[in-house]
């Protein structure tokens, strides 16, 4: 139990060294990094809470609380090579699952959202990275390797390799963008009406880029519609629909988007 306890403090200091330029050497970390601090008496409480000590898990980790700033529910589950830099004003919940590798900066919260018992705080998988003041709330999983930005609220599941930033947070999605037929058409629709379509990058905020999806079908479809009616009216007239609307200025959107 011991070995165990000692193997696991030389693979958190170690972690120290991989993920914050400012350690210098192990001393240093064991003395002065209350994420290390508040982490070794995690085990300690949680060992106990697993034992049924569960008062004396929680008196454990309320004088982590005290010396630390960081609280830790002693029924929470964490992985290994945890680190939490800076540490002030972190709390993670009962049943928060960690995996390994993780990172959290200060003023994280994996709370919930609910008062009912059982599974009410997040899963965050091996390798997930939250950055400051981030507010992760629910029983969902944050996906392996997936990143959190700073002062983000995520309210529901982020995939493997992504990335959430905002309030709400939004996702980001790292891999490319895959092309079908109704992809193409999209593309080919906006750059005829003179402006990339949607900033088409697979590094925009899902919900504008699949806001502005929705828009130019629209008005693929609208267009359509449009010259279905011309083509009837031109029967009747042939002068009629032969006007065309003026072309799209697109250094006029362009002046747009820098101002917002």
């Amino acid at each position: 139990m011991i070995n165990e306890f000692l193997e696991q403090l030389r693979e958190d200091v170690d972690s120290v060294f991989d993920r914050d330029p400012a350690a210098r050497n192990t001393l240093e970390v064991l003395l002065n990094y209350p994420g290390i601090h508040a982490l070794m008496l995690h085990r300690v409480a949680h060992g106990l809470w697993k034992r049924e000590y569960k008062g004396g898990a929680r008196l454990v980790s309320t004088f982590s609380r005290f010396l630390t700033g960081i609280e830790i529910h002693p029924g929470a589950k964490i992985g290994r090579r945890f680190f939490i830099d800076h540490g002030m004003g972190v709390v993670i919940g009962e049943t928060a699952e960690i995996g390994d590798d993780v990172t959290l900066y200060h003023g994280v919260t994996l709370g919930g959202t609910s008062w009912n018992k059982g599974k009410r705080h997040p899963t965050l998988e091996d390798g997930v990275v939250v950055g400051a003041g981030a507010k992760v709330l629910g029983p969902f999983t944050v996906g392996k390797g997936a990143k959190i930005g700073s002062n983000a609220v995520v309210t529901k599941p982020i995939p493997a390799e992504a990335t959430a930033v905002g309030n709400p947070a939004r996702i980001i999605i790292k891999q490319p963008l895959v092309l079908g037929e109704e992809e193409e058409a999209r593309r080919h629709f906006a750059a005829k009406i003179g402006f990339q379509a949607y900033a088409a990058t697979p590094d925009l905020p899902d919900p504008v880029v699949e806001a502005l999806r929705v828009l130019l079908d629209h008005m693929q479809a609208t267009d359509k519609r449009l010259d279905l009616m011309c083509s009837a009216l031109k029967r009747v007239n042939g002068d009629f629909c032969d006007q065309k609307p003026e072309k799209l200025d697109t250094e006029q959107l362009m002046q747009k988007t820098e101002h917002y």
